[in-house]
């Protein structure tokens, strides 16, 4: 999509910390950390948030899900992190593209907020 920011990063028009990176999936740090790693998997596939998971994005999705522990455990926080998920804009999502969030490095309370 040609507004959104995150296929602008994908696309390269807008640099980012890439921590990984393959055909499906992509990997940066999160520009405004709230944890001392807090880093974002995006699909490159554009799909607005998750409740436009389709049937046929399962795959990919559980791709997201292995990538991310995959690079919390490089950044050595595989032994505990927190997996955070968006929906719309009254859940705090801001970005239109699904995205999910990887933070680590200090205690996380629960609940978040």
């Amino acid at each position: 999509m040609d507004d959104c920011l995150f296929c602008k990063i994908i696309n390269g028009d807008i640099p980012s910390d890439t921590l990984y990176e393959d055909d499906d999936v992509f990997a940066f740090r999160d520009i405004n950390p709230q944890a001392p790693v807090h880093f974002l998997v995006i699909p490159k596939k554009h799909i607005s948030g998750p409740a436009a998971v389709a049937a046929e994005d399962e795959k990919l999705i559980g791709k997201m899900m292995r990538v991310g522990a995959e690079v919390a455990r490089r950044e050595g926080i595989g032994d505990g992190f927190r997996l955070v998920y968006n929906n719309g804009a009254d859940a705090g999502q801001v970005v239109f593209h699904i995205h999910m969030h990887i933070l680590g490095g200090r205690d996380l309370t629960w609940p978040p907020g």
